[in-house]
């Protein structure tokens, strides 16, 4: 799984890779911000001064299965990219395939915009996790903290962009709406951190 994740990470990195965009690289820099958070947490145990050692080991434990989860969700941002390509390159030449094609799309676009949604939830826990430790925390990790809440506002509000442009192409207007009030109240937090 290691392999697949940092495969996704070296394609956004990759100037000549077309096809791995702004979706992945949001939810690697939300891993980046949730492992920074982790780091900050443990920089913050056994410090005199500072909040009892379980605070800071749930904070880290919490930071690192968010960075697991959005590696994994970078990944899975790409693949949902590549099934959105793999249904617009199915035949359309008999009205039976052009109705699966359009099933095909539709699902698949779907699936292109849930993924960046939920690695924007995703995003949202660790600015609140980063939130939680901004209380109390070793100072002299200070700018690592501020770094993970800038990474973190970025892949949500980047993930929140990749939910938008794959809204306009899927045709249920109940899906549609469903993805806009989540959306919404996601950027609407951002004020809050």
């Amino acid at each position: 799984m290691m392999n697949e994740r940092l495969s996704a990470f070296l394609k956004v990195l990759n100037p000549t890779d077309n096809a791995t965009g702004g979706g992945t690289a949001s939810a690697v820099a939300g891993a980046m911000a949730a492992a920074l958070v982790g780091m900050v947490a443990r920089l913050s145990l056994g410090k005199k001064g500072m909040q009892p050692d379980d605070f800071y080991s749930k904070i880290d434990s919490e930071a690192q299965k968010l960075t697991e989860q959005l590696l994994n969700g970078s990944h899975t941002d790409s693949k949902a990219f590549e099934q959105v390509q793999a249904a617009f390159k199915l035949p359309k030449e008999t009205d039976e395939q052009k109705v699966k094609r359009k099933n095909a799309i539709e699902e698949a676009m779907i699936q292109a915009a849930l993924v960046p949604l939920q690695n924007a939830k995703a995003c949202r826990l660790v600015l609140d996790l980063r939130q939680e430790l901004e209380k109390c925390f070793n100072a002299n990790a200070a700018s690592d903290l501020e770094c993970a809440a800038h990474l973190a506002k970025a892949g949500l509000l980047g993930c929140l962009a990749n939910v938008a442009i794959n809204l306009a192409n899927i045709k249920d207007e109940k899906v549609v709406q469903s993805f806009i009030k989540e959306t919404e109240w996601l950027r609407a937090s951002i004020q809050s951190s």
